[in-house]
Order: structure tokens, then C-alpha cells, then sequence
């Protein structure tokens, strides 16, 4: 990043964490701007949560340095770190009131009462929670107790706020919901937000830029649009959304399935081909399309006009694909 260090909320220098022989972590660099929505993407095992967690000081690295605002604290306990983290499990206390799990770090610091109302009311308010502190998180719906455990994490003004999949355990319409209200959030704030995903669409919907985790190091990083367009690795291309690899004349390169177009065989342009199978899915049509010349790619198209029915028919039908050149982009098999 361009940024100056000053504009730097969180900086991650040759991190490394082993469990036994395992690498969890294998050399992460990377820098989150004041007041960026930074998304840690990768699947299971990729090493994103165990460096969210030594940035919040759960695990301490073997080697390398964690700095907040310019500071290094990778010696430091959470709870002397500029920090909150929420997690997937909510961990709030259930023999207390909403309003008294969101009070409760700020009597730790031993704020007067009137004032701890005050901010607990307020952040309430910003998660649209007004009126429910007299109630118990077990009377609570699971995304009302996941507002709760947000309310909890800002009201002490965090410098960043670190979030470890905490719509994890939501279902799908509801975590959408969330996903929005949670960009607004950070927008409204003006914080920096951390954010663990194994979701890619998740990812795009609400980062200011994402990091790739693959087998303890990152990919590559950059804004979801750059992602998606120019995803720099195989693995990156195929994580984020559905990509066509194609290795051509010695090189390998991605096309979007999304950007070809699915053309009679008597057109002009384009690779003659045959449909091998189609997949309905609403507003648009998946197809598998095997290349005479060697290779198979997938082409999802809109259904403007097309219906069901038509769609049954294209099985075993000879066509072309199409796509421009400038939709296609180079990418390396292995990360560097």
C-alpha cells in the first residue's frame, strides 16, 4: 500500500505460527488502513484465523511482529491491545440484560454509571436495538444476540474491530441482512473492521479489500473488484466465484464464465464446441461446454428470454463460445 505509516491501523511484518510440524501461518505481510473494511478470505486451515488472533492477542507469533497504530504489541495481552473482537459464538453473559453485557466493559474501566447508560443506549440505538436492554440474550433472536455482541465490542471506541465469521452460525436470508448492515455500520463509525470469511460472496459484498489466505500465506491482495477481474493465482480464481482456467500455447490464463457468449455454430466468431450438460437456476443458465479443441469451460448466461423448457433441448448441441480478449487474464499455477 501507498499509504503512510500514519494511516496504518494494523501492520502484520513476517508472521509466522507453527503448531508441531504444522505451519498455520508462513510469512503474512499486510497493512489495514484507518477506517478499512479488511476481509481475511480463505477456506479452513488457510491460517486467516490464526492471524486474526494474534492481532488480537489470543496466540502469540513465533516469529515476526504485530503493530497497532504504529505500535508493537505483539507481546502484549488482548486486553492491552486497542482492540475488541467478536466471535461467531456471541460469548455473552446470559444471567445478564442486553443493556448490562454492553455496560460491561465500560464499569470495567470504572465509568460513572450515568455515563455507561448513556453509550450503552446509544450503541443499542446504532445496531437498531432500541428497547430491548431490559431483555436476556435468551429471549433474543441469533441475530439479535449477534447486534449484541457488536454493541458490546464498540462501545468501548476500539481503535479496530476484529470479527472472527460472526455470521457464521445465521442462515442464509438473515446473514445477508446482516452483511449490509454491517458495512453500514463500519461506514457510520469510521473504524477499522477486520473480517474472517471462508464466504467469497460474503467477501465481495462488504470489503474495502480482501487478502486471500492459502496454506498460511496470502495470495494476493487487493478491492474486491481487482479480485475478481484479475485474480493473480489459479488458486485465487477459483476460490473467488467460479473461473474457467485454460492453458493455451504455453500459458495459463481465466475467463469469467459470465463474460462468453454462447453462439449458433453457424456464427462467424469464436470456438466450436459441444454442450455436455446445462444447470436451470432462475435468472440464469449454467452451461458446460466440451472444446473440440481440447478443454471444457463453463458459460452462465441470463435468462432474458430463454425459458426452462428451452433450456432442456441445448444438451449435446453443437455451438461456438466467444469472449473478447481483454476479458481474459494471466495467471500463475502456484503462488510465488
Amino acid at each position: 500500500m501507498g499509504s503512510a505509516t500514519a494511516d496504518i491501523d494494523i501492520r502484520v511484518v513476517g508472521v509466522r505460527k507453527r503448531y508441531g510440524d504444522v505451519a498455520a501461518v508462513d510469512g503474512v505481510d499486510l497493512d489495514v488502513a484507518r477506517g478499512e473494511f479488511f476481509t481475511m478470505l480463505g477456506p479452513s486451515g488457510s491460517g486467516k484465523t490464526t492471524t486474526l488472533r494474534m492481532i488480537a492477542g489470543f496466540e502469540r507469533p513465533d516469529e515476526g511482529r504485530i503493530e497497532l497504530a504504529g505500535v508493537d504489541v505483539s507481546g502484549r495481552p488482548p486486553f492491552d491491545r486497542p482492540v475488541n473482537t467478536v466471535f461467531q459464538d456471541y460469548a455473552l453473559f446470559p444471567h445478564m440484560t442486553v443493556q448490562q453485557n454492553v455496560e460491561y466493559g465500560l464499569r470495567v474501566r470504572k465509568l460513572a454509571k450515568a455515563e455507561r447508560r448513556s453509550r450503552a443506549s446509544e450503541v443499542l440505538s446504532l445496531v437498531r436495538l432500541d428497547g430491548f436492554g431490559g431483555r436476556k440474550p435468551g429471549q433474543l433472536s441469533g441475530g439479535q444476540r449477534q447486534r449484541v455482541a457488536l454493541a458490546r465490542a464498540i462501545v468501548n471506541t476500539p481503535r479496530a474491530l476484529l470479527l472472527d465469521e460472526p455470521l457464521g452460525a445465521l442462515d442464509l436470508k438473515l446473514r445477508q441482512e446482516l452483511q449490509i448492515e454491517l458495512k453500514q455500520l463500519q461506514q457510520e463509525l469510521g473504524m477499522t473492521f477486520v473480517y474472517v470469511t471462508h464466504d467469497q460472496e460474503e467477501a465481495l459484498t462488504m470489503s474495502d479489500r480482501i487478502a486471500v489466505f492459502n496454506h498460511g500465506r496470502i495470495e494476493q491482495v487487493g478491492t474486491p473488484g481487482e479480485m475478481y477481474e484479475h485474480p493473480a493465482t489459479a488458486f485465487v480464481a477459483g476460490f473467488i466465484g467460479t473461473s474457467n482456467i485454460l492453458r493455451r500455447d504455453g500459458r495459463t490464463f481465466t475467463v469469467r464464465p459470465e463474460k462468453i457468449r454462447l453462439l449458433p455454430l453457424e456464427a462467424e466468431q469464436g470456438e466450436p464446441g459441444t454442450v455436455r450438460a446445462t444447470a436451470y437456476l432462475g435468472p440464469s443458465t449454467k452451461f458446460v461446454v466440451s472444446l473440440d479443441g481440447g478443454g471444457e469451460l463453463t458459460v452462465v448466461q441470463q435468462n432474458l428470454e430463454t425459458r426452462s423448457e428451452d433450456i432442456d433441448r441445448m444438451e449435446g448441441r453443437r455451438v461456438r463460445l466467444h469472449w473478447q480478449p481483454d476479458v481474459e487474464f494471466a495467471i500463475e499455477e502456484e503462488a510465488t
